[in-house]
């Protein structure tokens, strides 16, 4: 078997790290007002909207996350109470997945780790000391003025590394917000982490698939 040899691996926090709890917080936060068995649709209606908010010019996530929501709650002809703070207050108490410290610390000090999320500078350092491991550079969509999956984010992270698309390993549990712009941004070296809320994507995007980030030390050698 070859191994990857990545200069960097860098890594989508949200989702792929730490364990994002939007689904289970919107279904706590809407009981009241979304029938049970309509709930599923709900959650993906309001993940639909946050990804069309971010690929617009950058604005502060908590905006980001106010006007997702309250666009939800028109289309569903509910009210809006404002939960859009209550979710961008609990973002950073969240931690990572239980594989995720296990599987960083075998890289970690081997390989350069890096993280862009789409996170306010306030929030991302209080997830990233959860993680249980260094890393070598934490950017966030305020610092690039971009979200993810616009490709401005991902040319701010590669010259912000003062390096080429060849030369990273990009892991996301999201194609729509990271692995795509990944291959249009021509990274050859991407890893899908198999977190259950994206269903694979065409084996066109060049990528390898893992069931938890206990599976990356094995793409690299580790």
């Amino acid at each position: 078997m070859s191994f990857l040899r990545p200069k960097y691996i860098t890594f989508d926090c949200y989702g792929t790290l730490t364990n994002f709890k939007t689904a289970a917080l919107t279904r706590e936060l809407f009981a009241d007002r979304v029938p049970a068995e309509r709930m599923d649709q709900f959650v993906k209606d309001y993940a639909a909207y946050r990804l069309d908010q971010v690929m617009g010019d950058w604005l502060p996530y908590d905006v980001i996350l106010k006007t997702a929501l309250a666009r939800t709650c028109k289309r569903w002809g509910i009210e809006y109470r404002d939960e859009g703070q209550l979710y961008y207050d609990a973002v950073p108490t969240w931690g990572p997945h239980a594989d995720v410290p296990a599987g960083l610390a075998k890289i970690a000090g081997k390989i350069p780790l890096v993280i862009f999320s789409n996170a306010m500078d306030e929030q991302i350092m209080s997830n990233v000391d959860k993680l249980g491991a260094p890393f070598n550079k934490v950017f966030t969509a305020q610092q690039a003025q971009a979200y993810k999956p616009r490709l401005a984010a991902f040319e701010f992270m590669l010259d912000n590394l003062n390096c080429g698309p060849e030369d990273v390993l990009h892991v996301s549990s999201s194609f729509r917000y990271d692995l795509m712009s990944a291959h249009d941004m021509k990274i050859k070296h991407k890893a899908f982490v198999a977190r259950g809320h994206e269903q694979s994507a065409h084996a066109a995007f060049g990528y390898h698939q893992i069931s938890d980030i206990g599976g990356l030390p094995g793409l690299v050698g580790l």
